[in-house]
């Protein structure tokens, strides 16, 4: 059913948090009957390669890795070292005013006063209460017994500020966190009547409250001190609630990304609490669930905390990863983000939050046990109902045909459960998608947006057909009379359609770095865990495999997965693709451009390299531009009569940076030069052999052989790249590499061979410059026709075979027999004829005694480029 009412409508009381499902792109997801959304365009920002290259130097890093982080905008090696340190962390007293915060409530527990510490229903809201709770109980504690907290708080001890022996009334502290079907997000009129009903002296509010005003001046003017501690945007009219306020931007602290439950963790060190070093782990849980970004100082708590959940002492943190089947010893972000988390959410989705919190206070491990079996099956269910919820809202959609926005409304939703499933639909159409669970005559209501769409901006633009909104830019909820929902949709798929554009409708991924199959290994795998934690605003790093195949493809998982294997420039890695429904896509075999996760995956004890496929297409294949090639073929043998046999490489002053990325595939090497910005020039041993492979898997370069670069050196002015693909025929030396290499204009030259190419230009060599055979070819050739002229002198010079002999080679094959007056060549026509018949010794041409030279000296150097590529 699609319907919606008008009313006015006014801003929430608070605003819903973000989604607390992880980012749907990276979650293997069910498959559903409509067909695959369309692949992301794929986006490969320029990068400054000296900026890497430095990185790599100084840092020690792989050249994957520098790319990475320099697309991310840590150039600087100080700014990358400390990112890669996670070393960012700041005092609770960056808080303006938590000190006087800290007085107020150590005045409610030497008070005795009933304090309330509200939550919300999510893991965030969940951790923060648990945390304030813990801390409140130890003070109280304390205080009981006569104790101070330390002496690491002065304003926590100036406080409390009692001597042992004497008798204290004894604070209570209790919680409430709100149903999310029966009084909403946030801090509601109705939970203040209630908490002033039942005696609360204080109440202290975690992640909510800070657009609470009304609720909050409701809950003073019963009688109740109040203290809001939030992380969410505040009104949009700028007004605060009238209460002591711990907030980061509200406060001034220098890291204002941090969740909920972390600025419950920093109240809680301002308190002195004996509790809080320990809670750094709900922090890490906290933080990753909610989505917030990985950078910065949460950087820095969610690394302390993994660790400390790893070897956690709290009964209810075991018992929650023993369900979820999470190896302590394994445990990233990815597993708090997809394994943990769910299972807290699914109890305040589908039940009531608080058996998630009492897993995290109960010191009962039995108890706990119990618990988290329940959550279990909470996931469970919530499962369910999320894949049936998503079957029928793909059903609405396909009905609505393509909009600019979806916003799809039924009878029979739960509502807990609406925003993963938003989240979905937003992912698979790249729109924005609003999902509204309609009872009676409401509805209530949870959207998520795509890059670029401000959702709560929408819901500003649309207000007129609402009830009560609230959110942010990526994720809202409202609720709604049932007949303004077709007014509402109206209102939304106009406000989208004027706002977003059609670069903004196609979804982007957004490449950190080219690798090759060489370089994917355990290695590269535990170097990228480096850049842990990964989630939002840090995702893992997104490789481009370009030119790969696919192969060896199998369903896994009851044929919802696959797994199979990618060959790319000599290497081979396994890989796996989730949610496909058992293919990939592609074509097995065909030249595939694909993006990867890489990761180090552990089954059975043994660990090794595995990579998650994100997309696949065929490779692209853009025009190649080819320079130096001659168009008329006799013309060009004969040209090569008139050039130099010998040719001086000095080394001289170096003209451009030669990169090393020997062993890479020269595929990688090509896209990284392409990506790094500016026009690029690869050389090879032979064009036409190297062209017609390269123009099935690649493109957007001009392409040249040594041979026309040593003839012409100009060629390669303006190029910013030369990437060397073969090594280079009859050198010496890695120093006459460098020196022809450095005759070229300025800029980077990548040498980019690996065996195959040796195999190749091994090949090429004995081709061109082991003339034997060649010479005896021709002139047996000649010999039968006597004299050849036109058309049958090309037949003869090229030779037999797809290719035939380079017209390079057919000159130097003239210049030997006619030294050796073997052949008459009359240029004027041009022909070629038999001038002689007597056996004679090869050697007695000075050219062919320079070609042995350059033949033996190529060999000695190919030979020695083999013995270093085994070593």
């Amino acid at each position: 059913m699609v319907v919606l009412a008008r009313s006015p409508a006014s801003p929430a009381s608070d605003q819903p948090p973000a989604s607390d499902e992880p980012p749907a792109a990276d979650k293997p997801v069910e498959p559903i009957a409509a067909s695959r959304p369309p692949l992301p365009r794929l986006e490969i920002l320029p990068y400054d390669l000296d900026a890497a290259c430095a990185l790599e130097r100084e840092l020690g890093v792989s050249h994957v890795l520098g790319q990475v982080l320099v697309r991310r905008g840590l150039a600087d090696p100080a700014a990358a070292r400390a990112f890669l340190a996670a070393d960012e962390i700041y005092e609770p007293n960056a808080f303006l005013g938590i000190d006087q915060v800290a007085a107020l409530i150590h005045r409610h527990v030497r008070a005795g006063t009933r304090i309330t510490v509200h939550g919300d229903y999510d893991v965030d809201g969940v951790c923060a209460t648990a945390i304030l709770v813990r801390a409140l109980r130890a003070l109280v504690a304390l205080r009981a017994i006569g104790s101070s907290p330390g002496g690491e708080h002065p304003v926590a001890l100036r406080a409390i500020g009692s001597s042992p022996g004497g008798e204290h009334p004894v604070a209570n502290v209790d919680w409430f966190l709100p149903s999310r079907i029966d009084d909403g997000y946030g801090l509601a009129m109705t939970t203040v009547e209630r908490l002033a009903a039942r005696g609360t002296g204080l109440l202290i509010t975690v992640d909510c409250a800070i657009t609470a005003v009304d609720e909050v001046a409701a809950a003073r003017a019963a009688g109740i001190d109040v203290i809001v501690t939030d992380h969410h945007s505040p009104r949009a009219d700028g007004r605060l609630p009238d209460a002591p306020i711990v907030h980061p931007a509200v406060c001034g602290y220098p890291f204002p990304e941090i969740c909920g439950t972390a600025v419950a963790f920093k109240l809680a060190q301002a308190l002195g609490a004996p509790t809080a070093a320990a809670d750094i782990e709900l922090v890490a849980l906290a933080t990753v669930a909610d989505v917030v970004p990985l950078v910065g100082e949460n950087r820095r708590l969610v690394r302390e905390g993994l660790r400390e959940l790893a070897n956690t002492s709290k009964p209810g943190l075991r018992a929650l990863m023993a369900v979820a089947r999470v190896d302590p010893g394994d445990l990233d972000a990815g597993a708090v983000g997809f394994r943990l988390a769910p299972r807290i959410n699914a109890a305040g989705r589908i039940r009531r939050a608080d058996a998630g919190l009492e897993l995290l206070l109960t010191e009962d491990g039995a108890r706990a046990d119990e618990i988290a079996a329940e959550l279990d099956g909470a996931n469970a269910e919530r499962r369910a109902v999320e894949q049936r919820i998503l079957w029928e809202a793909e059903a609405l959609a396909t009905e609505l045909g393509e909009r600019s926005a979806y916003v799809l409304a039924a009878d029979g939703w739960h509502p807990g459960v609406i925003g993963i499933v938003a989240s979905r639909v937003a992912e698979r159409h790249h729109r924005p998608a609003i999902l509204i669970s309609l009872d009676g005559d409401a509805g209530t209501g949870s959207g998520r947006s795509i890059p670029g769409f401000d959702l709560l901006g929408a819901l500003h633009a649309s207000a007129g057909e609402l009830v009560r909104y609230g959110g942010h830019r990526a994720a809202a909820g409202l609720t709604i009379d049932r007949d303004r929902v077709d007014a509402f949709r109206e209102a939304i798929e106009e406000h989208a359609a004027l706002t977003l554009t059609p670069e903004q409708l196609v979804p982007v991924e957004r490449v950190d770095a080219v690798a090759s199959g060489a370089q994917l290994g355990l290695a590269l795998a535990e170097e990228l865990e480096l850049l842990e934690p990964c989630g939002a605003g840090n995702p893992a790093a997104r490789l481009l495999v370009p030119g790969g195949r696919f192969e060896d493809v199998r369903p896994m998982g009851e044929g919802k997965h696959a797994r199979f294997s990618v060959r790319s420039g000599g290497g081979r890695a396994g890989a796996v693709a989730f949610g496909c429904g058992g293919s990939l896509g592609v074509p097995c075999g065909v030249p595939v451009d694909g993006t990867f996760r890489l990761e180090r995956n552990t089954w059975r004890g043994a660990v090794e390299p595995r990579l998650v496929l994100r997309q696949a297409r065929e490779s692209a294949r853009e025009p190649i531009e080819v320079l130096g090639e001659p168009s008329e073929y006799v013309a060009a043998a004969l040209s090569e009569l008139d050039g130099q046999i010998v040719i001086d490489y000095p080394v001289g002053e170096p003209q451009r940076v030669v990169l090393d990325r020997r062993g890479e595939s020269p595929l990688a090497v090509l896209a990284d030069a392409l990506s790094i910005g500016g026009p690029v020039l690869a050389v090879c041993a032979d064009v036409p052999r190297r062209l017609e492979g390269l123009s099935s898997r690649t493109g957007g370069f001009s392409l040249c052989s040594y041979h026309a670069l040593g003839n012409d050196p100009a060629l390669a002015e303006g190029f910013a790249h030369v990437v060397a693909l073969d090594p280079p025929l009859a050198v010496s030396s890695d120093e006459a590499l460098r020196a022809r290499l450095h005759r070229v204009a300025p800029g980077y030259t990548h040498l980019a061979w690996g065996d195959a190419e040796l195999r190749f230009a091994e090949q090429m060599h004995e081709l061109e410059y082991g003339l034997r055979a060649s010479l005896v070819a021709l002139y047996r050739g000649l010999r039968e026709l006597g004299r050849a002229v036109g058309g049958e002198l090309e037949h003869l010079l090229r030779g037999d075979g797809p290719y035939g002999r380079p017209a390079r080679l057919a000159g130097r094959l003239i210049r030997v027999l006619a030294e050796l007056e073997l052949v008459s060549l009359d240029r004027d026509l041009p022909a070629l004829a038999i001038a002689g018949a007597a056996p004679t010794a090869l050697e007695r041409s000075p050219a062919f005694r320079v070609y042995s030279q350059r033949y033996e000296d190529g060999r000695r150097y190919l030979i020695s480029e083999k013995a270093r590529r085994s070593a």
